[in-house]
């Protein structure tokens, strides 16, 4: 099977496309070749895919069994994708986002019929416009789409509300002894996907014509509280971590540009059923604890140090944050 990741190189599609080599994919990445890692086996076509001249250049005269964006965030993203691909491909992928369900959610229970609605977060409302201009391609033109919606998916960074994302800080500041935020008072329920398991899921999706016109999301079925994800860090590491609980919209107050992710999404108890995975995908189950998750992370920021990079504006912010609750 033929298959083209646009993008390649992130968290979750970098695991992904280790396990498709694996299961003997052709796989393809189409991206400007700027970013590392290289995963050995995987073919690459370099373009800037927001330039689409570039990339149809680039593209000329292949066709793909399966096509997955993991790069499309806005509509005119997807308008670019349909013409690139029409006639081109069996199946058409788009990497949607959990958050785009109801936000707040008037039941904790989240499955694919939840609405989807959130007011905060332009991000998800931005996906929720992807998602409905691709259904109507597959509605009006037989477009051949299959959504999947990841949730927050873990492998080479840590899986936090606040603490810096795509770096060391939090392991750092947990290690020496500094005071960690964790939103609200703790207690919500939350949901970390490691990206093994979603490869797992969602390769059963890669080629599965069932699938055309449906959308999915992919987690595992462990359900933790905010404090349980922190204090789980803080044990793999060894150490004991000095949590401060601060309400999400104070946090917004100070940081602005955190507010739409928490209040948009993370604040919130979820719970999400994936019966429906489970149904298209037989034999997919989450098998990769947190707390034995977390422990490859770390493992992996222990293998080279320049991994453990720490971001001093997330320190910055953290203690502005914490500066500003002591004082109010």
């Amino acid at each position: 099977m033929k298959v083209l990741f646009i993008g390649g190189t992130g968290f979750i599609s970098t695991s992904v496309s280790r396990l498709a080599l694996e299961k003997g994919i052709d796989l393809y990445h189409l991206n400007r070749g700027k970013r590392q890692p290289n995963v050995p086996g995987v073919k690459h076509i370099v373009a800037d895919i927001h330039q689409p001249d570039s990339a149809r250049a680039a593209l000329e005269g292949q066709t793909f069994d399966v096509v997955v964006d993991w790069i499309a965030f806005r509509p005119q993203d997807i308008e670019r994708d349909i013409e690139l691909f029409r006639g081109r491909v069996k199946q058409f992928i788009f990497i949607s986002s959990a958050s785009a369900y109801q936000k707040p959610p008037t039941h904790p229970i989240i499955t694919e019929s939840t609405p989807l609605h959130n007011p905060y977060w332009e991000y998800s409302r931005n996906k929720i416009a992807c998602e409905e201009r691709l259904l109507k391609a597959y509605r009006e033109e037989g477009f051949p789409v299959t959504i999947v919606r990841p949730s927050l998916t873990y492998d080479s960074n840590f899986p936090i509300a606040i603490g810096g994302w795509g770096c060391y800080t939090l392991a750092d500041r947990m290690k020496q002894g500094k005071p960690i935020i964790v939103h609200g008072d703790g207690s919500s329920l939350w949901v970390v996907t490691h990206a093994e398991d979603f490869g797992r899921g969602f390769l059963g999706l890669v080629g599965n014509w069932q699938a055309l016109g449906h959308a999915f999301h992919i987690t595992s079925d462990e359900v933790l509280t905010w404090d349980q994800i922190y204090l789980t860090i803080a044990d793999a590491l060894g150490v004991e971590a000095n949590i401060v609980h601060i309400p999400s919209d104070f946090i917004a107050q100070v940081v602005p540009h955190m507010g739409p992710g928490l209040i948009g999404d993370k604040t919130w108890s979820v719970i999400f059923d994936n019966s429906k995975i489970k149904t298209f995908v037989p034999g997919f189950q989450a098998t990769i604890p947190f707390r034995e998750g977390i422990r490859r992370t770390l493992a992996w920021f222990d293998a080279d140090e320049k991994r453990r990079w720490v971001n001093e504006e997330v320190n910055k912010e953290m203690d502005l944050i914490l500066a500003a609750y002591a004082n109010k």
